[in-house]
């Protein structure tokens, strides 16, 4: 990656709408140099999509929790348990925004959405129904300090 990649990702993270015409004319390259730039960073992995980002609080989730799962690791006899079986399990759930192996105290550590906190019990109660899932311990977000963010800055 080099600067003009980092431009043209900082441009299309800032305004995903923009047009590569008008990306071209900000950043002072021909069309056709931002769109072979596009097509190599989607094709190499580093765009992976895009759609657009949802705010799950204005669809009527204003809640997020962080459930960190200690989960059976996967038994010899193939028996229910393993970090993929567990992913596999909770990707369903449409509450169930992301889940991560982690390292630490804990297995699996899952981002969740609710309606409100009687809404997360309900979503707590499934996931904890997930053949596989031991236990888990949960913390509720208050406030989002920084959110959620990918950027050119990560490049260099």
């Amino acid at each position: 990656m080099d600067d003009l990649d980092r431009r043209v990702i900082d441009l299309f993270a800032a305004e995903p709408r923009i047009g590569v015409l008008e990306a071209s004319r900000r950043l002072g390259v021909a069309r056709g140099t931002v769109q072979a730039r596009l097509d190599r960073l989607v094709t190499s992995g580093v765009i992976t999509g895009w759609g657009p980002d949802l705010s799950p609080d204005a669809l009527g989730y204003p809640v997020t929790a962080f459930l960190t799962l200690e989960i059976r690791q996967q038994e010899a006899d193939g028996g229910t348990g393993g970090h993929d079986v567990i992913g596999a399990a909770l990707a369903p759930i449409p509450e169930v925004l992301e889940a991560c192996t982690i390292t630490g105290p804990g297995d699996m550590w899952v981002r969740v959405v609710a309606r409100s906190n009687t809404d997360l019990q309900r979503v707590i109660d499934r996931v904890l129904a997930t053949p596989g899932v031991v236990r888990s311990s949960t913390v509720i977000a208050l406030a989002t300090q920084v959110p959620y963010r990918v950027g050119s800055a990560l490049g260099g």
